[in-house]
């Protein structure tokens, strides 16, 4: 054991080492063959923007540009300070580019005020209205002006915040913009990314985002000298957030009037005029430079962002040169690491790095250079399960037949339509007491929520858990998931998280190694999961109360899936009315969660889920 133990620290050491000395040799290399200059870029309304240039010391050819813009600053700062590596993934480096890093208005060193998701404004009356659209189109007029030795060319990327700003450049875009890919791009704070899904706010992660990133800068500065935290102890998220209570405690204990976007949250509890007027997604028309949109598929922040994209793009401009791919990946993973593994599951292959050889560089390459050849397929999708990647001609693809999973009486699951008559589970679910989103003590939300066991849920009362047969034959879904469900409650609101999960046998094996101690056994295997605040089930611009006691349609979507149940396992689909401290609690009452909610306001509800064949309740499914 002594042993085992000692090769299993020599093995990630040797990882870190490896790592560690390859970053070394980019840094050394960058200086070597980069010279690096700093300039204020002047937009049209006079702001000008700070932006640090990464020019190829080799002048024998011309280079585009590969420009990201960013509000989480383009550190380090000096012109004798070179970042450690180059580009959207580390074989970008000798690839000959020149690399633009740009503070986006507002933020850190650049000039201007600073908006969340600002607007995007599609017939500008004056040079007074601006846009990240606007900018990104100063910016590049600016560099082609005055940046030699160029080939008249330029990409755009960014993973999360810059995704966003790789996305809003496509409206309008420059000319010289050949190639933009948005990567798990914020796309839409209510329905789906970051802050809101399907309006139930997701409490962990706009507090402990925005407890730093929403301190208001007072000029422009470097992160070194900037005291923008908000204090606070977190040892356990869970118990943390149960003794604030309330939702406006936060803003009374902590936040103050501080926090600008955090009152903005809670002042606009409903889709209106504020939200959508930060919805990107309806201005994607008429694009011009090829698009290739990443995501990954347990991306806890912006999993929507990414289909939600690559979606409107193709409803809106059927013309549009524009490709999806989607991996088996956190936030971020396709190039935050090799992709092997997530969590507790492998991947049974490196997969970030097959996407960063095989799309990522051949993409920029080919748009940018007119170098290699990218034979991207509509959609490049990583199916889960079966460890492949496969090409379509559509995403979702047509090639899927929709099917309906019925919950049936005693927790079964089937494609069989019900045919019991007055079915239903009945228990009852308490926001004093709420499901935790994983299991253990979590001192910030992990990234990992995504895919991990969820025995430890699947064991509550006010879990509801049903699951099909063992499987005889592998089943493959893919595409979107429509939950439709027939409830009641004794409540005027709830919330409904619906979670799809892969059951793994009971002889599965353990991995090698597995310092963990993982029993992979009966293992239940998140693979989708998504919340719906009721009160918006209708609309999410009139939220509408629930009638105590009467059946009521739940109908919502999920964000897409790729994965294989293989034989032998077993398909389940758990219901619970909270997923704590993740989304915030819902009092089980209608009433304005942000504003008007008190302590004293948090009440038990009694659920049911129906299951019979008049009252039928089910997931809508693509089977491929």
């Amino acid at each position: 054991m002594k042993i085992f133990r000692f090769l299993l620290v020599f093995f990630f050491f040797s990882i870190a080492f490896d790592a560690f000395a390859q970053q070394n040799e980019d840094s050394l290399y960058i200086r070597e063959h980069y010279t690096k200059i700093e300039r204020y870029i002047p937009m049209r309304d006079g702001v000008k923007l700070f932006t640090s240039i990464y020019i190829p010391k080799d002048h024998s050819q011309k280079y585009p540009f590969l420009i990201n813009r960013t509000p989480y600053t383009v550190a380090p700062y000096g012109e004798n300070n070179y970042k450690a590596t180059l580009g959207p993934d580390p074989l970008f480096i000798k690839e000959g580019y020149v690399f633009v890093y740009q503070d986006v208005r507002g933020k850190w060193m650049s000039e201007g005020t600073y908006e969340d998701i600002r607007p995007h404004i599609n017939k500008k009356k004056n040079k007074q209205q601006i846009d990240e659209s606007s900018d990104t189109y100063d910016t590049i007029d600016w560099l082609l002006k005055n940046i030699d030795n160029n080939n008249g060319k330029a990409g755009i990327y960014g993973i999360s915040y810059p995704g966003f700003y790789s996305t809003a450049a496509l409206p309008g875009a420059h000319p010289a913009l050949k190639a933009a890919s948005p990567q798990a791009p914020v796309t839409d704070w209510f329905r789906g990314d970051d802050f809101h899904h399907n309006g139930a706010f997701f409490l962990a992660d706009a507090f402990s985002f925005y407890s730093s990133f929403g301190v208001p800068r007072p000029r422009p500065i470097t992160p070194d000298k900037a005291t923008n935290k908000v204090a606070f102890t977190m040892n356990d998220n869970y118990e943390f957030f149960m003794k604030i209570g309330a939702l406006k405690h936060v803003k009374e204990r902590y936040f103050g009037d501080s926090i600008k976007f955090w009152n903005d949250v809670t002042n606009h509890g409903t889709l209106d005029t504020f939200w959508k007027a930060r919805e990107i997604a309806p201005h994607l028309t008429a694009i011009k430079p090829a698009v290739m949109v990443v995501g990954g598929f347990f991306d806890a922040e912006d999993t929507y962002g990414a289909l939600h994209t690559y979606k409107a793009i193709e409803q809106q401009d059927q013309k549009a040169n524009n490709h999806l791919v989607m991996g088996p990946w956190f936030h971020g993973g396709w190039v935050r690491s090799n992709g092997s593994f997530f969590g507790d599951i492998s991947f049974g292959q490196e997969t970030s790095t097959w996407y960063q050889k095989n799309m990522e560089l051949p993409f920029f390459n080919y748009y940018l250079k007119g170098k290699g050849k990218f034979n991207s397929a509509e959609a490049t999708i990583f199916i889960t399960g079966s460890n492949e990647w496969k090409n379509f001609d559509t995403w979702p693809p047509k090639e899927a037949s929709i099917k309906q999973l019925y919950l049936q009486a005693n927790g079964k699951l089937s494609f069989e339509k019900p045919t019991e008559s007055n079915s239903f589970d009945e228990y009852v679910s308490d926001p004093n007491a709420p499901v935790p989103y994983q299991q253990g003590v979590n001192q910030s939300r992990s990234r990992e929520y995504m895919i991990d066991d969820q025995r430890f849920a699947s064991k509550r009362p006010d879990v509801m858990v049903y699951q099909s047969d063992i499987l005889t034959e592998d089943i493959t879904l893919t595409g979107p998931l429509l939950a439709k469900l027939k409830v009641s409650t004794t409540g005027t609101d709830a919330d409904y998280v619906v979670k799809v999960v892969d059951v793994y046998p009971d002889n599965a094996l353990n991995p090698m190694p597995n310092p963990k101690n993982i029993v992979m056994g009966g293992y239940q295997m998140l693979v989708r999961g998504e919340v719906l605040r009721g009160k918006f089930r209708n609309s999410f611009e009139k939220p509408a109360p629930f009638v105590p006691s009467e059946i009521t349609a739940v109908n919502y979507s999920l964000p897409d899936i790729a994965h294989t149940f293989k034989k032998g396992h077993r398909i389940m689909i758990q219901i619970q009315n909270s997923w704590f401290p993740l989304v915030d609690r819902n009092p089980q009452k209608f009433i304005d969660i942000y504003k008007e909610a008190n302590d004293s306001d948090f009440q038990k509800a009694t659920h049911r889920i129906y299951h019979d064949q008049t009252n039928t309740s089910y997931i809508e499914v693509g089977v491929l």
